[in-house]
């Protein structure tokens, strides 16, 4: 796999992982666009796996408080950070669950169409808009409850959907809910951690094998590292605007894309 393509992957993941537009269908057009060959889920994988150590690095006060407050449940007492490890725990399976039957059915490779983009990419850009327009801004991470963090799982699971966008579902449901803009986009990159930890272990024992086709483990771990710097970039960009500009300018966006994607198909 070419260099100039590994670069331009990290570039598309890094800048859209953590924005409602949909990292995974961006990185399924990018070759389409550029006239390279598919580099597949698992190279995905690993440029998603890049942005979680973006998130680590940015909200390190959070693991840290996470970690003690785990260390603290093992003891017998409830801490801020224990609570919100066992959020985050709590809105994990359904994704999990939900990827694995995808993997294992094959479907992860069929949904990699241009057609399923732009359906999903314009079907979820409405519920964002209507839940940052009339969604309460009454509720943080601290306060929401443990259905909150149910509910904002099972979000989470249209994320294996290529266009309709792991953050942009998420931060949907988070508004819809009653977080404010700034704590439902830090819940959903938080609620990412365990995500993309699972499944990019998988992708990286999967390319460690060599029986991945078309695709090796310098691949990955080139666009991984890439597209931390990327993402870390992204992540800073949008926790300092987001509260300012809102999730509109990211709905139009969605609608144009889909729109271009539907000519270019006919």
């Amino acid at each position: 796999m070419g260099l100039i393509h590994l670069i331009i992957l990290a570039i598309v993941q890094g800048i859209t992982e953590f924005l409602p537009i949909s990292s995974s269908a961006h990185l399924i057009l990018a070759p389409q666009v550029s006239g390279a060959a598919d580099q597949g889920p698992l190279i995905d994988v690993m440029a998603h796996l890049g942005s979680l150590f973006a998130v680590l690095v940015y909200f390190r006060k959070d693991i840290m408080d996470i970690a003690g407050g785990k260390l603290a449940l093992l003891q017998g007492r409830m801490t801020p950070g224990g609570r919100l490890a066992l959020m985050v725990g709590l809105s994990t399976p359904p994704v999990l669950i939900f990827g694995a039957g995808l993997y294992m059915s094959g479907l992860v490779d069929a949904m990699r169409s241009p057609l399923v983009i732009a359906i999903s990419t314009l079907v979820f850009a409405g519920p964002l808009w209507l839940a940052d327009h009339f969604g309460k801004q009454t509720k943080t991470t601290e306060t929401m409850t443990w259905w909150d963090a149910a509910l904002l799982g099972l979000a989470q699971m249209f994320a294996l959907i290529p266009g309709a966008s792991r953050s942009g579902v998420t931060m949907t449901a988070g508004r819809a809910l009653g977080l404010n803009r700034q704590e439902a986009a830090r819940f959903s990159m938080l609620m990412a951690i365990p995500v993309i930890a699972a499944f990019g272990l998988l992708a990286f024992l999967e390319l460690a094998s060599g029986h991945a086709p078309g695709a090796s483990l310098r691949d990955g771990l080139i666009v991984a590292v890439l597209s931390f710097v990327t993402a870390l970039i992204s992540i800073a960009l949008l926790m300092r605007f987001v509260g300012k500009i809102g999730f509109l300018p990211f709905v139009a966006y969605r609608v144009i894309l889909a729109i271009l994607i539907f000519i270019f198909l006919i």
